[in-house]
């Protein structure tokens, strides 16, 4: 596979950090590899935390040219000059955020294993749709499996991310049907991460 085909990196923040110590880690990720985007996923709705943990990562991520966007947050966003916001109730507030962020913001939207509200986030302005778990026991149980991706990828324009549970079997049958791997705690849990992750990116061949 060309470097042109591969899928690309969508890098996701584990759900907890620590503010003094998770910038430097994830400096030397984005500086050790091809990035496309960054997504500040913690597992809070405490506003003050969320800001201060945007702001911690905000520099980091523009000094490596790698848009930075935030979990379901309009508002933060919005407010603190993030690049986006990545929605987790499928297509139905995309429309919303795509209204209070503008036409140059990235939109994008999490949909499970429906490939109809899938669509319906295209239709209403979403720049990218994921679709998961692909693996594991995340969620309900349900799985986001190839013939999902393969069909989206021969039907629909719009790109798509495959996430939840990402392995390396995953990485390799996915990687023909996929735009981005979205990749989180399968390497911060590690003790390294920058080659953890670049063995996910050797896998897609």
């Amino acid at each position: 596979m060309s470097d042109q085909d591969r899928p690309q990196i969508y890098l996701v923040t584990p759900p907890e950090f620590d503010l003094s110590s998770f910038p430097a880690r994830l400096e030397k990720v984005l500086q050790g590899a091809d990035i496309a985007c960054l997504r500040l996923s913690l597992a809070t709705h405490d506003e003050d935390r969320l800001t201060r943990a945007a702001d911690a990562i905000r520099e980091v991520a523009h000094r490596a040219d790698v848009a930075l966007v935030i979990d379901t947050h309009v508002v933060l966003a919005k407010r603190l000059g993030l690049d986006g916001v990545h929605l987790l109730d499928g297509s139905r507030t995309v429309r919303h955020a795509r209204k209070e962020l503008g036409p140059d913001a990235i939109v994008g939207a999490y949909c499970s294993q429906s490939n109809h509200d899938g669509m319906s986030a295209g239709e209403a302005g979403a720049d990218y749709v994921s679709f998961g778990p692909v693996s594991g026991s995340l969620g309900d149980g349900e799985l986001a499996d190839h013939e999902l991706f393969y069909w989206w990828s021969q039907m629909i324009e719009v790109p798509v991310v495959a996430e939840g549970g990402v392995t390396l079997d995953q990485v390799k049958t996915l990687s023909s049907v996929t735009d981005f791997f979205a990749i989180g705690e399968e390497i911060w849990s590690t003790n390294d991460p920058l080659a953890t992750l670049n063995s996910f990116v050797a896998a897609m061949g």
